[in-house]
This record gives C-alpha cells, structure tokens and sequence, in this order.
C-alpha cells in the first residue's frame, strides 16, 4: 500500500476505534431509567448524575497525563493500550450488581479512554499536512457520532429485549477482538527523531511545558470554548435519552435512538462539510479553521433553545437535525485549530491537557442540570444552554480577529506556534 493510500487507511482504523470509544460511554445513558428500576439498584435521577459524572471528571482528570504520554511513547501503543484496556472494563460492566460498582466501573473506563484523543490526533497530524488534516480530522469525528448514535440505540433496543448488561457484554468483547486486529494493521509513522531527541524531563519540565501552551492566546481561548462547548454536549449526551422517555412518551428503544440518531446524523453532514470548509478557508486566512467554528456556534445556538422548548416531535427532530449539522462544522475544527497553533512535538501534550479541561465543564454538566431541572424543569434547562453556545461563539470571533487577523501564514521558529502552511 502506498504512503498515499495508507495515510486514509490510518484515518479508517482509527475511525473504527473512536466508533467503539463513543458506542462503549454512550449505552449507558439510554438504560437509565433500567438502571432506576433494577432491584439491587433503584438510581435516583441526581445517582444517575454521578455515574455519567464520574467517567467525566476521570477522563477529565487523566486527560493531561494522557497527552503527555502521547508525545513521549509509540502512538500506536498508546491508543491501542487504552482501547483493549476501556474494551474489558465494558465487559466487566455487565457483571455490575451494586451503585458502587457502576460508578467505579465508569470512572476506571474515563481513565482508559482519556488516552485515545491526545495519541491519535497526533498520529492522524503525522500523516496529514495542511492540505487533508481538516478532512482527515472531520472523517474521523464522524466516528464520534456513528458511535454515538450505536451506542445509544443498541444500549436501548438491548437492554428493552435482553436487561440492561447485554449491550456492554457485546460490545466489550468485539472492542477486545477488534483491538488484537490492529495491532497486527496500524503503523507507527517514520519518526524516530520525535522519541530518540527527547531528552529525560524532571516534573518541573513537564509543568513548565504545559504552562508554555497556555502563552499562546489562542490556547487559551479555544480551551475556555471547548469547555463551554463540551457542557452543552455533556447534558445532550447524558438526558436526551430519558427527557425523550419522559415529555414525550418514547419507548426506551425508540428514545435511545431518537435522542442520537437525528442530531449525530445530521453531525456527520456538518463535520465532513466543516473540515472541506475549513481546509479552504486556512488557505487564504490564519484563522481559517477557527472561523468554519465560530459558523457551527452561531447558527447552532438558536436550535439548542429549539430543543428545550417545542412540544411538538416533527419541529424536535428538525431542531435536533440542525443543531447536530452545525455542532459537527464546530467539532470538526476542534484538534485541527488547536494544531494550528502548538509546536507539532506537543501536538498530544495539548490535546490532553484541553481535552482534561474541556471534559471537566460536561462532568459538570450532568450533575448541575439534575438539581436544576428538579426547580426549572429539564425543557428550561436544555433550552438556557442555547446563551451558552452563543456566548462561545462571540468569544472566539473576538479571538479570532485579536490574534489570527490576516492572510499571511507565519513561519514557526523555535517555540513559536506553527505554520498552518506545513
């Protein structure tokens, strides 16, 4: 297989990966309310917030680790350690009988999977150059939702037919075959000096180096939006499934899908036309990347209040449609814009360390909107989030025209953020 070819092939296998990484964290949710009526459980709603919660606040946690060891080990044993390691914890989830198990089940599976992003964007950036990353970035997050919309539908048409522990005993054990396959299929790319030149680095190093990221502004900005970003997916993620259930009657199958199928399809759409987008538009302006983003908040924004507050299930499927196509034009661009702008050698450090922070905004996510919603209800709640998304959107257009302004592409030298042209 050619250079040329194998670089798509790598986007493949990592696509199949990341669908596993999404359908493994999103079944659960679409078996809550099993999970409130299962004897040795019976969950209260705020109980159920702590077991999303608790795999956010780990991945969040191990997410900077997680970088770090993804610019100083092989990539590939990163990700493929990590999916065969979260692929058993999914299995052991099955055998859960007690609230303790299945809280600390999903925080020990947050930790596995917290080491998939910062390794693979890596390997994906050290195939693709400036003129397929986007394309080669929005491929693979469409994976996301596939395995999003699998997930759910799967952990609900199982768990209605068979309880609640069938969709994660089968997808543990295909996660775990599937990853003794790659390790046979995916290569390392030729960069020996990336490992052999680094020299031993002392705690203070490495704090040092994650201290220099946030010297560039645009770090900063993009990891304040990216946390905005990910609360309002992390209550999408968490309760659309059960306010389904609950507002407008939906069986637990019918829900499952309903609440991914629609809004993670139509994402899809927007991520591959988001990465076309952005791979134009960095062309001729700095910020190209970052501007394809600020398109998917602004528009995206009036169909999240959409969401919340009709009562009517044709205009809920269209605003779930189009918040999903214009939240793939944001998530498109959202490792790509970051690249950007870091060093490629601590193009991972920087991934975990803005996936740890972002991650930490959706585990709060779940739990705030569970107390709230018991005084505003969760229509009024979703709906609020709509100001959130709007408020992201501003920001990032500010940061955009502060600091990424022109058509000229400057040549990185030393520590300074790289050249988009590479």
């Amino acid at each position: 297989m050619s250079d040329r070819t194998y670089k798509w092939a790598v986007v493949a296998m990592l696509w199949l990966v990341c669908f596993f990484n999404y359908a493994d964290r999103q079944s659960i949710y679409s078996v809550f309310p099993l999970l409130k009526e299962d004897p040795g459980l019976q969950l209260t709603d705020l109980q159920l917030s702590y077991v999303a919660s608790s795999f956010m606040w780990v991945y969040a946690g191990a997410g900077w680790f997680a970088g770090l060891v993804g610019d100083r080990l092989r990539r590939k044993t990163v990700v493929l350690g990590g999916f065969l390691f979260w692929s058993l914890i999914t299995l052991a989830f099955s055998f859960a009988t007690k609230y303790w198990h299945v809280v600390v089940l999903r925080a020990i599976e947050g930790f596995g999977e917290a080491f998939y992003f910062p390794a693979a964007m890596a390997l994906i950036s050290a195939y693709h150059g400036k003129d397929t990353r986007s394309r080669a970035m929005g491929i693979h997050q469409s994976s996301v939702y596939a395995g999003t919309v699998a997930g759910g539908t799967l952990g609900g048409l199982m768990g209605q037919h068979f309880g609640w522990r069938s969709s994660f005993s089968l997808l543990g054990i295909a996660g775990i075959v599937f990853g003794f396959v790659l390790l046979v299929f995916l290569k390392e790319p030729s960069e020996p000096s990336r490992l052999e030149s680094r020299p031993r680095e002392s705690l203070g190093e490495i704090l040092r180096t994650i201290a220099d990221l946030f010297r560039i502004p645009m770090v900063c900005i993009l990891a304040a939006v990216f946390v905005g970003a990910n609360f309002v997916a992390g209550i999408f993620l968490t309760w659309l499934p059960k306010f389904l259930y609950d507002k407008f009657d939906m069986s637990l199958s019918m829900a499952g899908f309903s609440a991914t199928a629609y809004l993670q399809v139509a994402s899809v759409l927007g991520v591959l036309g988001g990465g076309l987008l952005a791979d134009r538009l960095v062309r001729r302006y700095r910020g190209g990347r970052m501007m394809a983003q600020t398109l998917g908040l602004f528009c995206g924004a009036p169909f999240i209040f959409m969401v919340g507050w009709t009562l009517q299930v044709p205009w809920l499927i269209m605003a779930m449609a189009c918040f999903g196509l214009f939240k793939g034009i944001y998530d498109s661009n959202i490792w790509a814009s970051l690249h950007d702008v870091v060093p490629p050698e601590r193009r991972a450090t920087a991934v975990g360390v803005i996936n740890s922070i972002g991650w930490l905004g959706a585990g709060t996510a779940t739990v705030t909107v569970a107390a709230a919603s018991q005084r505003f209800g969760m229509s009024a709640c979703i709906s609020a989030t709509s100001l959130i998304y709007l408020s992201l959107a501003f920001l990032l257009a500010w940061g955009i025209a502060r600091f990424m302004s022109g058509r000229v592409v400057r040549a990185a030298s030393g520590g300074s953020p790289v050249s988009t042209t590479e």
